[in-house]
């Protein structure tokens, strides 16, 4: 008689996958726009570095691995198709361990994001909410491929950045930081377009109806591509209005270098936008710190 050999599903997670879990290679985006949004608010940085380190740990680690947990949890049908060797298909975090994380790191945030004052505050709890808003039923705006990736370009980019100008000066943040916050969020629409393209068999399959699925690769492709140059354009033309044409120009070398990138990723844009992801968002971020600088020097006028 042939013995089955005996398995022991795992009850506990592994280690190494909570960490996978939560994702630390998304964490950079939150907590540079963040830092962009320090150096906009034009306030002195160092007497107040204990709320910019809190700052940078709440919307990185804590507030965007809250998300991404939340967001396996969510998607762990979905994945099972796309990427079965996620942490929780593959069971290394079983149960319903992945939803308790994502619990346990919201209650987290929000206590985190207290000393931040009642702006900082706002944001944390707008940020919880949103990331809960765009992958758990019935809202999941994820299914929807120009809310889904309105929705993290803004809590990605424009929320740490509105929200580290807000902490720096204790009060609302200038128009002008405003504005460029928000043109660089809208412009992350794209971004998360392109971060669709990974998922498409299992975007089908589930009903979410990014753009990719929707449009197609190439018509996805290229209005992620119109987004994410229109908002630095507009970018551009601010900074010219505003007397600043030295970081106007140099944020125009980095759209060249992306506008050259683009005609790449057209060219394959389902097996390229891995490539741009390295590549142009490099560009975008690096002109998002220059406008950064050049909203201090407003500042101190």
């Amino acid at each position: 008689m042939t013995v089955s050999p005996n398995l022991h599903p795992r009850t506990l997670p592994q280690p190494r996958a909570l960490l996978e879990l939560i994702k630390p290679i998304t964490w950079f985006p939150p907590m540079w726009a963040y830092l962009c949004g320090v150096v906009s608010a034009g306030t002195p940085i160092l007497p107040q570095w204990p709320l910019v380190l809190l700052g940078v740990v709440l919307a990185g680690p804590v507030v965007c691995g809250m998300s991404q947990a939340a967001n396996d949890w969510c998607d762990r049908h979905v994945d099972a198709v796309n990427e079965p060797y996620r942490p929780i298909p593959s069971g290394r975090i079983p149960g319903r361990w992945g939803l308790y994380v994502a619990l346990i790191m919201s209650a987290l945030a929000l206590a985190m994001g207290w000393p931040l004052g009642p702006w900082g505050f706002g944001a944390t709890v707008v940020g919880v909410l949103a990331a809960w808003a765009y992958s758990a039923e019935p809202v999941r705006l994820k299914r929807s491929g120009w809310w889904g990736p309105g929705l993290v370009g803004l809590c990605y980019e424009g929320l740490p950045w509105f929200t580290g100008a807000a902490v720096l000066a204790a009060g609302a943040p200038r128009f002008e930081v405003v504005m460029v916050a928000g043109l660089y969020a809208f412009g992350a629409h794209g971004i998360m377009t392109l971060n669709d393209f990974k998922a498409l068999e299992g975007d089908r399959q589930h009903g979410v109806r990014s753009l990719p699925v929707v449009l197609g690769p190439e018509v996805a492709a290229k209005i992620a591509c119109t987004v994410m140059a229109m908002a630095q354009l507009l970018v551009i033309a601010l900074l010219i209005i505003w007397g600043k044409p030295w970081h106007a120009g140099a944020v125009t070398l980095l759209l060249a270098g992306q506008v050259a990138a683009m005609r790449v990723l057209l060219r394959d844009p389902k097996g390229k936008a891995p490539w741009y992801n390295n590549t142009g968002i490099v560009m975008y971020v690096t002109g998002m710190m220059i406008s950064a600088f050049a909203l201090r020097g407003l500042g101190v006028m």
